[in-house]
């Protein structure tokens, strides 16, 4: 297991989770939203293959609309 902060909450995780398979794990949308690992984000075409690590910090931002 690794221990990992998603938008300053810990959760635990398997060894390998993706950040693909941490979305899934949340029910996130995998649609208008931006995912940074220690402050740097990560393009979508990277998320199947990005492998989070103990003690990462991981920012999930929601983009939302408003006037």
């Amino acid at each position: 297991m690794i221990t990992i902060w998603v938008n300053e909450e810990r959760l635990e995780l398997e060894e390998g989770t993706s950040i693909l398979h941490l979305l899934q794990h949340l029910d996130s949308p995998k649609t208008g939203i931006a995912v940074a690992i220690q402050n740097a984000i990560v393009p979508k075409n990277l998320w199947e293959s990005t492998i989070l690590s103990n003690d990462d910090n991981i920012l999930i931002i929601q983009a939302t609309q408003g006037g």
